[in-house]
């Protein structure tokens, strides 16, 4: 579906715009994701709207045939969980962090969107099949409108961001990219 309304209370969640996970080879360039996610944070930051920066510090305990966290495996750097300079992290800024790739395994988040009176949220980061899909699919599931910008995004492959931006994501929310959120939300600034 295409992108039809902001509504006045939304909330931008970014999730694991740090970086460890940057530096990870992905398939569209980090600079033009991080830019879009920048100017989306700052239209939410310059409108009062909440900017949520969700940060990835470990993996869940199960085992899995791929796993970044393998004892054997190699050490990330001691920065791996520190923002991208790129958001510009602010005092307004919420920050959270998960050890899951869905955000709303940190049940502050869900308490957070609440207290906050949120009824979207748009949705970007790193990487489109697993935080960014989790995270739509979790705030679907908790009774979230949900909108996801599809150039402020990437993953490890075209297949895999391909695969959640044209068969997944369509059932949860609306796509769109930076340039149709920022003319909503200059729609919903104007009539509010």
């Amino acid at each position: 579906m295409s992108l039809t309304v902001l509504d006045p209370h939304s909330a931008l969640i970014v999730i694991d715009l740090q970086k460890g996970v940057a530096a990870l080879p992905l398939a569209h360039p980090v600079a033009e994701v991080a830019g879009n996610a920048a100017r989306l944070a700052e239209a939410f930051r310059s409108r009062k709207l909440p900017v949520i920066l969700v940060r990835a510090t470990g993996m869940a305990p199960g085992r899995t045939e791929r796993s970044l966290s393998r004892p054997d495996g190699p050490r990330p750097p001691a920065d791996a969980a520190d923002l991208i300079p790129e958001l510009n992290r602010q005092d307004s800024d919420y920050e959270l962090v998960k050890q899951a790739w869905g955000a709303f395994m940190n049940p502050e988040l869900d308490r957070l969107l609440r207290e906050l009176e949120v009824t979207q949220v748009v949705v970007i980061g790193i990487a489109t099949s697993f935080g960014v899909e989790s995270t739509a699919r979790q705030a679907y599931e908790h009774g979230y409108h949900v909108t996801l910008a599809t150039d402020a995004m990437t993953d490890f492959s075209v297949e895999a961001h391909e695969g959640s931006v044209s068969r997944i994501f369509p059932s949860l929310g609306e796509t769109g990219t930076t340039e149709e959120i920022l003319a909503l939300l200059e729609q919903t600034s104007a009539t509010a």
